[in-house]
């Protein structure tokens, strides 16, 4: 088998160590010269009992293995568990639990749940393409992520709600930028106000696309610089090409996984399901819109891991130290 193409595959291939030493070697060391990390040697020293290597100067570290400079750093967790697991949450439609991913590789949940958020980090996106260029049509629209009222104690409900819906500030705020036909950007941010809202559609947007939103005070402004169109969601939800259906049916996908899959999220870690989501959400299509196979989605997610990595101490923010190397 050269390449795995289905997770059934990838399981088998992954389980004999020398293929997923063989793959990180090759995701590494493109070139296959193995590089001590430390002092750029080349001359290095396989160590095969060990399946690492060592470097010839005397310094710190001078043994390392192929996790060093990734996500899988210091994680005593064989590799065939790791490459297991970036399968599985790549390709997973609605995610997949800490719960699930510890019992399919036999892991404790902890160590899972500390897995998948080293994997989310790699699947963090920071494109600096704007979208919407060459006439694209964008979308932006806000949702708020929290609780569900029927899910509450009859006391926490009647505490929260207020008149016809939520408090505000019992919720998350998370905007979105869809360009039609292309790719998701999305972010949590602390409100949707005006000063918050506007910078993030110009940092992300073309200047004189087509630019369709609903019709929040936080958008107006923008006609001198988009071709802005609103829809009034009080009266109608499309109006021809003005609608925020795109959008719509992202946060669906979105909250789809965050109360069927994770249950409970956060707001200190939500930005990291966000990216989970948004990675899967852009690379579901190619550019001849045919769906992307499950085996390109997971390198395409591996080949994020280099140059990253957290600890677990700043995953639960003990320390607010994010390493990227």
């Amino acid at each position: 088998m050269n390449h795995p193409r289905t997770l059934q595959e990838a399981i088998r291939y992954f389980t004999d160590p020398d293929n997923a030493l063989a793959y990180m070697v090759r995701l590494r060391w493109p070139d296959g010269v193995v590089t001590c990390p430390k002092c750029g040697r080349t001359d290095v020293v396989f160590l095969k009992n060990q399946r690492k290597w060592q470097c010839k100067s005397t310094h710190d570290h001078r043994q390392f293995s192929a996790k060093v400079g990734t996500i899988f750093e210091d994680s005593p967790i064989p590799l065939d568990k790791w490459l297991t697991a970036v399968w599985m949450l790549s390709n997973c439609r609605n995610g997949i639990s800490s719960y699930e991913i510890g019992r399919t590789i036999g892991v404790t949940q902890k160590s899972a749940w500390f897995m998948l958020h080293r994997i989310r980090l790699a699947m963090q996106g920071k494109s600096t393409v704007k979208l919407g260029g060459g006439g694209g049509e964008v979308e932006a629209d806000e949702t708020f992520i929290g609780g569900k009222a029927r899910n509450m104690h009859k006391s926490v409900r009647m505490r929260r709600i207020q008149g016809q819906g939520f408090n505000v500030e019992d919720k998350t705020t998370v905007m979105g930028i869809l360009e039609r036909g292309g790719k998701i950007r999305a972010h949590v941010v602390p409100d949707r106000r005006k000063e918050t809202l506007q910078p993030i559609v110009r940092e992300h947007v073309n200047a004189g696309a087509a630019l369709f939103t609903d019709e929040l005070v936080g958008y107006q402004g923008l006609a001198g610089e988009y071709e802005h169109k609103i829809v009034d969601h009080a009266t109608r939800y499309v109006d021809g090409k003005v609608h925020t259906n795109g959008m719509e049916n992202f946060w669906s996908l979105l909250k789809r996984g965050l109360g069927g899959t994770y249950v409970s999220v956060e707001p200190f870690h939500l930005f990291r399901y966000l990216d989970e989501q948004v990675f899967r959400y852009n690379n579901r299509k190619n550019d001849n819109n045919k769906p992307i196979p499950d085996a390109q989605r997971f390198e395409l997610a591996m080949s994020n891991i280099l140059g990253k990595r957290i600890t677990y101490a700043a995953l639960t923010g003990k320390t607010d130290t994010t390493s990227i190397n």
